[in-house]
């Protein structure tokens, strides 16, 4: 992209370009984010209609498309180009108009000089570089592979079998004696005895297993084959197994990645399984709407359920109940001793549906109790997570009665309590971010120092930093989390190059050609979230008492606002009350559209209705907005403003019955990592509009299945809305075919049952990968480790202190 500005350098539209420098300097700001510098472009060629009609073919128009940053230097601007996702340069254009490379340690020197955080006289500041210790794995070569790491990591571990078979094939052997469970040996025993051995006993095996129809229960012939080395774990059946053993023949005589994948995914080595989520109230009653809870506690409860049911699934088709394994799955976060009524204080809690899921809570240690004894916020957690992961080990190993298999962190302090119980056990680590707040909160990094005494973005960003390099595998549930897209950085692309000034620079944060990345997008839960045609499972009483309560309960304590004409169609929004969920942005763009009023209600359920009642800031300033909002535009008779906590059962029926008013579903948020809600009043049939920034532009296929807003464009997004109403009005079918395609959306695509089939089978590849390549990890892991005892425990402890004093 520097070639394109070094073509208008060199032609007819260098004088555009010197004049556009010009009108940003006029402005009085040095620091030009993408976004702002296309709106002053834009403006400024709306003031000439010749220009305007140039825009599309213009080599200007073309660059500042790509221009993610241009810093205004004395005698310079700084251009960070990006000329398409996943990949990044600056130049300098100087006032003579000559350009320069620029590095990425020159370039963070030059934000740091923006905020006044810049001495070359104390010395270099410390930088963090991942890029040498990426030299053990393979990396993707196309940015739209990216996401998809376990196919390209397949095709490789293929290649290497059959580039080097001695070596791979010994490892493979190896691996396969490594399985056992109790003490009970699983796969191979000892009388095969290395990796030529074991084709000669499979292909005996095979022919043993001619002899037996398909349906034959292994049961009955499970000691002729430990005869031949073959323990349980390759199937229920003589069909089953006779697959399994052929995949491994094939893959021992011709290896091929599909079939690597396919045996991969069959050997059952997951049986003890940990889901890390920290921060807020973790339950399943009383805790949804509190701070810091939200959508996780949400996933990871279905996710969990979802786990153990596919689980044992595996471990029936793999023949070994006959070994009576049960597996295991924990949710491990913290115990509250301060509960307020919910049953955060209890150690052990099963969670409802399941035979094997609990919820395993670990009390943070009582530096001062006036602090860990009650809920503490996500930002604020960081000093209590070591002693936490120590205690927590203790707690798992009793629990489970024996060492984990997989460890799933969830969010940024999850993640790094899962890095440290990963690297104990010496098992594989999953990271899920869900939402990282670096991305949520601009200039997050930049001004860090001004932000810290609230959200202490030191602490979290350094966590995500080791967290993230040190996993074997990471979630996302969109491809966009990861690199974004043509217009917007994603997620995890913004922790490639930052500086945190005075702090360190971060010269390269994370590789995103990694084959560790992998979108598995999350479900719904089906018994709870359902269609609202399917009237047979809808209880009436449930029904009934959520139609009073959105639509006609007068309750001080629950309700805000009357509905004056209860029959208009309702627009819904559910959501935390905080200002990147935004619901405060709906009501603005609602009141200023009285087109909208007059054929809509809107009906939004947010957490509280009382600012008192919170001890969340944000939250509380977000509830005295609503109500100014409220009496500015005198609202009073067509908004109503739920201030309620609903149990999730109530949750999907509250859906179906703004469904059954034929409503809308509206998510307004500023940014959205993904966007579960969405799938819920999709599969629920409500037609929904969601932001278009962030996950729901792979949820939703816009006005196919859904409708993309711009929440930032108030008259755009309520124009919107009302378009798709009076056509309802006018097609009154039109509601319907767009009820239906959502939900056949949803059940393509996001269902648990394909989620953790996915990560199940990742786990198994990724667990062969982390041992194959343990030893070439090492360094990489020893790294993480200097950055977590020399970076993050200092500040870590400089914050408990704090604590410990009371401030």
């Amino acid at each position: 992209m520097s070639t394109l500005l070094q073509t208008i350098l060199d032609g007819p539209e260098k004088g555009a370009l010197r004049e556009f420098l010009q009108q940003l300097r006029q402005q009085g700001k040095t620091y030009w984010l993408r976004n702002d510098i296309l709106q002053v472009f834009y403006d400024s060629c709306r003031c000439f209609p010749e220009r305007e009609a140039f825009i599309p073919h213009a080599s200007l128009a073309k660059l500042l498309d790509t221009t993610q940053e241009i810093i205004l230097e004395a005698e310079s601007a700084c251009f960070v180009l990006r000329p398409k996702i996943a990949s990044q340069t600056a130049v300098r254009l100087t006032t003579n108009l000559d350009l320069e490379p620029i590095t990425i340690p020159e370039l963070l020197d030059i934000r740091d000089r923006l905020v006044n955080h810049y001495n070359p006289q104390e010395g270099d500041i410390f930088e963090i570089d991942f890029h040498p210790f990426y030299d053990y794995s393979p990396l993707i070569r196309d940015n739209k592979q990216i996401g998809k790491g376990v196919q390209f990591l397949n095709r490789y571990l293929s290649s290497k079998l059959f580039q080097d078979p001695a070596q791979w094939l010994a490892s493979l052997y190896k691996f396969l004696r490594l399985h056992h469970y109790n003490g009970t040996q699983l796969l191979i025993n000892e009388r095969i005895t290395n990796q030529f051995q074991l084709l000669e006993q499979v292909k005996e095996a095979l022919l043993f297993l001619d002899a037996y129809g398909a349906k034959e229960p292994y049961t009955n012939f499970r000691f002729e084959l430990q005869v031949l080395g073959i323990e349980a774990g390759w199937g229920n059946t003589a069909g089953r197994i006779r697959e399994s053993l052929e995949l491994l023949e094939a893959l021992l005589d011709a290896p091929d990645h599909q079939t690597l994948e396919a045996l991969l995914s069959r050997i059952p080595m997951m049986f003890r399984l940990v889901l890390v989520s920290i921060h807020g109230w973790f339950g399943q009653e009383g805790v949804l709407g509190r701070p810091d809870t939200g959508g996780q506690v949400v996933y990871v409860l279905d996710q969990a359920r979802s786990l153990e049911q596919q689980l044992q699934e595996d471990i029936t088709l793999a023949g070994l109940d006959v070994l009576k394994i049960q597996p295991k799955v924990v949710i491990l976060t913290r115990l509250i001793p301060d509960h307020e009524g919910t049953r955060c204080n209890q150690a052990l809690e099963k969670v409802y549906g399941t035979d094997n899921v609990t919820i395993l809570r670990v009390p943070f240690r009582d530096f001062n109790a006036a602090v860990t004894q009650g809920w503490i916020s996500r930002f604020k957690i960081w000093p209590y997570l070591e002693s936490f992961a120590i205690d927590a080990e203790k707690a798992l190993l009793a629990h489970l009665q024996g060492h984990p298999d997989l460890i799933v962190g969830n969010y940024s302090d999850g993640n790094l309590v899962a890095f440290l119980l990963a690297r104990k056990f010496k098992v594989t680590q999953c990271n899920i971010a869900h939402a990282l707040e670096k991305s949520k909160y601009l200039f997050s990094n930049l001004y860090w120092q001004d932000l810290e005494s609230q959200y202490h973005f030191s602490l979290q960003f350094t966590a995500d930093l080791i967290a993230m390099n040190a996993a074997n595998f990471i979630v996302s549930s969109t491809y966009q989390e990861i690199i974004g897209m043509p217009d917007s950085v994603g997620q995890y692309e913004s922790y490639k190059c930052f500086t945190m000034p005075g702090l360190y620079h971060v010269v390269d944060g994370i590789e995103l050609f990694s084959p560790k990345f992998n979108v598995v997008p999350p479900g719904v839960n089906e018994a709870v979230f359902f269609p609202f045609s399917r009237t047979a499972d809808r209880l009436a009483g449930d029904r009934r008492r959520l139609e009073e309560l959105l639509f006609s309960l007068e309750d001080p304590l629950q309700v805000q606002g009357y509905l004056a004409d209860p029959r208009k169609r309702p627009l819904f929004s559910m959501a935390r009350l905080d200002r990147i969920k935004n619901l405060t942005g709906l009501v603005e763009i609602f009141a200023q559209s009285p087109a909208l009023q007059e054929v809509c209600n809107l009906i939004v359920v947010a957490g509280k209705l009382r600012p008192e009642d919170s001890d969340d800031p944000e939250e509380r300033s977000e509830i005295e907005k609503m109500y100014r909002l409220i009496e500015q535009y005198h609202l009073q008779g067509k908004v109503r403003w739920l201030g309620v906590r609903l149990s999730k059962a109530d949750t999907g029926e509250v859906y179906r019955v703004i469904a059954d008013h034929q409503g809308v579903f509206v998510q307004p948020a500023l940014f959205e990592a993904f966007g579960l809600t969405i799938l819920e009043a999709m599969v629920s049939g409500l037609p929904t509009f969601a932001t278009r920034f962030g996950g729901p532009l792979e949820i939703i296929q816009d006005k196919v299945n859904g409708f993309y807003i711009n929440p930032t464009q108030g008259p755009e997004t309520a124009d919107s809305l009302l378009e798709f109403v009076q056509k309802c009005e006018h097609y009154p079918d039109y509601w319907h075919q767009l009820s239906q395609a959502a939900i056949d959306r949803v059940y393509s695509a996001y269902t648990w049952k394909i989620h953790t089939t996915k990560l199940l089978s990742l786990s198994r590849i990724y667990g062969f990968w982390n041992y194959v390549s343990r030893e070439e990890r090492e360094d990489m892991l020893r790294y993480v480790e200097s950055l977590f005892y020399l970076l993050y425990k200092p500040r870590a402890q400089a914050l408990l202190n704090q604590h410990t004093q009371g401030l």
